[in-house]
């Protein structure tokens, strides 16, 4: 090849080259670093440099990519700012960008300003109390200003009611980015069971408003994929039967295909291996799609004890809040039978409790049915506390007269309601947020669960309030009012139907990871006569099509210390129905060094129990499914996963009750005055369980070993 041809070449490679580069996007600004660099701030409303997310008393922001944004709400919604740009030259047709927050006009807004004027401008989508604060995509088309010099300023001229903008990922493009159309439009004429949704975790949410035969039903947040879907929610349609469904999107870009996806069927689309999932807990309950947080409504009805709970159906992460709801006969196998309740006028459904109104005060039985009563928070704007009814167990009708406790503060919710027999009403014990952050749990008073006065207050306790009498040591004749909160901290003391009186001071409950917003049930038959609890098990679950699990159910007795009366957690005996294979080693003593009890033990679902004496300077390890659990003797302390909490010998002995699922393990020690919660993914390939001695002895009254088989049917 001669010269000239080789110089030829290279010349059009370059050329090439050049207008391949040319056509590649320009991320002009991604907000992944400490600081804005040579981005310029006035004011205070963009802070030191950007948000990682969502900032103080924000709602969740959602929406943005990698880890940082602009994000104004910085010190909240009065400080005001701009954030404007170095100067660059436009090289690309489009400008790229995403945007969310405040929708005002020429105050909460990006603007291009070129030759120091705006040419092109973008606010949020908000202006109402409400709102998502998700980012959504936007775009400029720039052509006519190619080879100009401009600038991009972000404004946060507002104060007030969404007076902050939210902005990420600023890319010149030549490729045009899909428009945004507005009300995307399907309609079904329903022929079957479901409305199997397409879900992309991460998505942009939109507001995909559902009618029935052309009246509102429910509008929802849902992560449509425009494409190839993470996993597929379900919309249950039956009671739609033969009517027109239609859904409608807020804003689609117009290459979605998340409304074309949405397929009729009888059966789950992607059930094939429901509750056989990889990180499916086996003996904990989690819904059969998206997320779940808050046990509501706990209550023993008709032969069946009814577990509802805070669920998202559309989604992996919190929103959309309704009352899910399952049931079971025994408080191991349990049988999700859908939503008992959705979002409406009023707003999402937040937590609650339930009773059975079994004298009628409501007049909401019939046909000498005592009535379920749901007692519920509609978390709109007012937030209000609400009542919903049922005779079947099934079928819940909200009450027309709703809401029954109209708004204390903007933070009154999760009402726990019980009758009270001494003084016969209803009593209510509510959180209220009062001026200065001040937690305090309202107590309230009814004759038919409709009309409410209130009766007293008492400080210290945040949310999800529940109130109980126990027998102290099981001695009928000495009972104790208990009143617990979301964090399961809770004090003992006196009630009379109007007042509650502390005895002691705020107790810490549980000592491990990963427990909240634990409820009681009620109405379990006096023949039974437990006091059985169930908590969010804050346990994820990533890469699944659900989300969290709840506790195992647990009993709750109020035991004698030096100190005073307390708490203690132990499992439900219903639980041992699970045990497949069992293992019982006898009495024995182990030393350091010695051989491991459990060496022939293998399986992948564990309970074990021990008890035993430890010398002075013992430590005690069990290690289950990869996880150490062990017990240093000289601290009286319990170690499980490298979390430490007090446990103290009861008559020089310890009594250990351990329950190891796919992604939790539940502890029990000190006779269950130490309850241990620890959410954690356990490893497959870890199965055979070891217990050793790393220092001085341990003498084995008890040792137990039991293989258990799933839960689910």
């Amino acid at each position: 090849m001669n010269t000239t041809v080789q110089l030829v070449l290279c010349f059009l490679t370059a050329v090439l080259g050049s207008m391949t580069r040319a056509a590649d996007d320009i991320v002009f600004a991604d907000f992944e670093g400490k600081d804005y660099g040579s981005w310029k701030a006035a004011g205070e409303a963009f802070g030191p440099g950007p948000a990682r997310g969502t900032l103080p008393k924000q709602m969740r922001v959602e929406g943005f990519q990698g880890k940082g944004l602009v994000n104004s709400f910085y010190k909240g919604d009065r400080t005001t700012g701009t954030l404007t740009s170095p100067e660059f030259k436009i090289e690309r047709r489009f400008i790229s960008f995403l945007i969310g927050g405040g929708g005002w006009e020429g105050k909460t807004c990006m603007n291009l300003l070129v030759g120091g004027k705006v040419v092109r401008t973008a606010t949020g989508p908000n202006v109402k109390p409400g709102g998502s604060e998700a980012l959504a995509p936007c775009s400029w088309d720039v052509g006519e200003f190619a080879g100009k010099t401009a600038r991009i300023q972000i404004v946060d001229a507002a104060s007030g009611g969404w007076g902050h903008i939210n902005a990420d990922q600023i890319v010149l493009t030549d490729r045009k980015p899909p428009a945004l159309l507005s009300d995307q439009r399907r309609e079904f004429k329903i022929e079957k069971r479901y409305l199997n949704i397409p879900i992309k975790n991460g998505a942009p949410k939109r507001k995909v408003s559902v009618f029935v035969d052309g009246k509102p039903e429910v509008t929802l947040d849902i992560e449509l994929a425009n494409a190839e879907p993470d996993w597929w929610a379900f919309m249950d349609a039956g009671a739609w039967r033969g009517k027109t469904v239609a859904l409608v999107a807020d804003r689609l870009p117009e290459d979605s295909a998340g409304l074309k996806q949405i397929e009729q069927a009888d059966e789950i689309k992607g059930a094939e291996n429901l509750y056989h999932e990889p990180l499916r807990p086996q003996f904990h309950f989690s819904s059969k799609r998206g997320w779940n947080n808050d046990p509501n409504g706990m209550v023993f009805y008709r032969g069946e004890y009814h577990l509802f709970y805070q669920h998202n159906p559309y989604g992996w992460p919190w929103g959309n809040m309704h009352w899910g709801h399952a049931v079971s006969r025994d408080l191991v196998h349990w049988e999700e039978i859908g939503d008992a309740l959705a979002p409406d006028d009023l707003g999402p459904m937040f937590s609650g409790s339930a009773v059975v109104d079994w004298k009628n005060t409501s007049g909401l039985g019939k046909d000498g049915q005592p009535p379920q009563v749901l007692i519920y928070t509609a978390a709109g704007h007012p937030m209000v506390q609400c009542i919903a009814s049922s005779t079947d167990g099934r079928n819940f009708a909200k009450f027309s007269g709703n809401p029954v406790v109209k708004e204390i503060t903007g933070g009154n919710r999760d009402p726990k309601v019980f009758w009270h027999e001494p003084t016969k009403k209803w009593v209510m014990a509510l959180y209220v947020t009062l001026p200065e952050k001040k937690h305090t749990i309202h107590f309230l008073g009814s004759p038919d669960l409709k009309d409410w006065t209130a009766l007293s207050q008492t400080e210290g306790f945040y949310e999800c309030p529940d109130f109980f009498e126990l027998p102290v040591d099981g001695d009928a004749t000495k009972k104790k009012w208990v009143l617990t909160a979301a964090n399961s901290d809770y004090m003992v003391g006196r009630f009379d139907g109007t007042r509650f009186t502390p005895e002691t001071e705020k107790l810490k409950g549980h000592r491990g990871r990963g427990f909240y917003a634990a409820q009681t049930f009620s109405d379990i038959p006096a023949k039974d006569a437990r006091r059985i609890q169930i908590g969010w098990l804050q346990a994820p679950s990533p890469g699944m099509p659900f989300n969290q699990a709840m506790s195992l159910p647990l009993e709750l007795k109020l035991f004698s210390t030096a100190e005073g009366p307390r708490l203690t957690w132990t499992p439900v005996k219903e639980l041992e129905k699970l045990r497949a294979k069992s293992h019982r080693f006898g009495a024995r003593t182990l030393k350091e060094g010695g051989a491991n009890p459990f060496a022939q033990v293998d399986g992948e679902l564990f309970e074990v129990r021990a008890e035993f004496e430890p010398s002075a300077d013992a430590t005690v390890t069990f290690n289950v499914r990869g996880v150490e659990i062990a017990y240093d003797a000289a601290k009286q302390e319990l170690i499980v996963n490298n979390h430490r909490a007090p446990a103290p010998l009861r008559n020089g002995r310890q009594r250990l009750i351990l329950y190891a699922d796919r992604t939790a393990f539940e502890v029990f020690a000190s006779d269950g005055l130490t309850y241990v919660p620890m959410p954690v993914i356990l490893k497959a390939e870890a199965k055979l369980p070891g217990l050793s001695i790393k220092s001085g002895a341990a003498k084995f009254i008890a040792l137990e070993a039991h293989e258990l088989r799933p839960a689910w049917k």
